[in-house]
């Protein structure tokens, strides 16, 4: 079977078992684009509660984040955790903005994909998951987010190998897929779904899985 008619069956198979999962959360692009930064190594309650203290502080909007010194906005996004390195990263990019895109969110998305991308990834503290994140969820951008969830399903059921990067796994998406920015919301959004319910670190729940008659079941279940 191709490559490419396999991911589409995953996709249909999960689509299927878990219909569709409503991401990214949030009130308009600017919302997200905060919310990928703030999402980093925590839950999205903790995340919820960041930005609605951003939001009852008047800040959340462009012009409030570059105008809130970086003591303050700490505080204000103290429930997302790791709120010092994260008030810095959401900094630097907020500056970012500034400077190149003159704070609008217009103007930074019409840039084409792949020098918007690098710059994304210039900024200190943005990462890849991070800045396609930004890209697909905020931007509308077909640019398809990598995670830890992706990994593990993916190499679990031998799709790729397990020493596979992020832009190979990335790549091994976006060329079996068509360019399609609903397409990869979804998909990306189901697989974290797999990920976190069935196919667990430890303990996986391999014979229960809606992929383990599709694709069969990995002999990880004690």
């Amino acid at each position: 079977m191709k490559t490419s008619d396999t991911l589409m069956k995953i996709y249909r198979e999960l689509f299927k078992a878990f219909g569709p999962q409503g991401w990214w959360p949030g009130d308009g692009p600017f919302e997200v684009l905060v919310g990928a930064v703030l999402a980093q190594n925590t839950n999205w309650g903790n995340v919820e509660r960041a930005i609605q203290n951003l939001k009852a502080a008047g800040k959340l909007s462009p012009e409030g984040l570059h105008r809130t010194k970086l003591p303050e906005l700490a505080q204000l996004i103290r429930p997302a955790g790791y709120f010092n390195v994260k008030a810095k990263r959401l900094k630097n990019l907020i500056d970012w903005f500034f400077e190149n895109y003159n704070g609008n969110l217009k103007e930074m998305f019409s840039e084409k994909l792949d020098p918007l991308r690098e710059g994304l990834l210039s900024v200190k503290g943005i990462g890849r998951e991070t800045a396609d994140s930004i890209l697909l969820y905020a931007g509308d951008t077909p640019s398809f987010v990598v995670d830890a969830y992706t990994y593990r399903v993916l190499s679990r059921h031998l799709l790729i190998p397990e020493d596979s990067t992020y832009e190979e796994i990335k790549s091994f998406f976006e060329d079996n897929l068509p360019k399609d920015v609903q397409l990869y919301n979804e998909y990306h959004a189901l697989l974290v779904k797999v990920g976190k319910d069935y196919c667990k670190p430890r303990n996986p729940r391999c014979r229960e899985c809606p992929l383990g008659e599709l694709l069969g079941v990995p002999t990880l279940e004690g």
